[in-house]
């Protein structure tokens, strides 16, 4: 029979402090038995399941991912297929960012090149002439 481990064992074992644990409890992404004196005790394969945790927040998962894949683990299922589709999503998500970034880089590149040569005059009131200058979107 394995030992169960406390709180403390736990955390020191898998880096991650007490009070993360806490909440991975409360979310559901770990469990444990209390004891009768109302400790926490965690079985032995905790320590993967938190190791497992971190390494998916490591490549970008949120905690309500994590939690879905281990759901899905729980049931006696591989939750592979939904790790593709979400790291999937991820790399969608990240493209059409780039795509953003490179877009807002260029038009402030253009506001750097335009005061470069044409210093506008301030209005009474101006702040800076230059960004006066920028243009709102409604």
């Amino acid at each position: 029979m394995t030992t169960p481990l406390k709180i403390g064992a736990l955390s020191k074992q898998t880096e991650v402090a007490i009070g993360a644990l806490r909440y991975y409890e409360s979310l559901g992404l770990l469990h444990s038995k209390r004891g009768s004196n109302g400790y926490r005790h965690y079985s032995p394969e905790a320590v993967q399941q938190v190791q497992f945790i971190k390494k998916a927040q490591a490549i970008g998962f949120s905690l309500e991912e994590i939690g879905e894949v281990l759901n899905l683990h729980e049931k006696g299922n591989t939750p592979c297929g939904l790790v593709q589709s979400l790291l999937q999503g991820k790399i969608n998500q990240l493209e059409a960012q780039i795509v953003q970034m490179t877009e807002f880089k260029s038009e402030l590149e253009s506001y750097r090149d335009r005061w470069a040569s044409n210093q506008p005059q301030p209005a009474p009131g101006d702040i800076c002439p230059l960004i006066e200058t920028v243009k709102l979107e409604a």
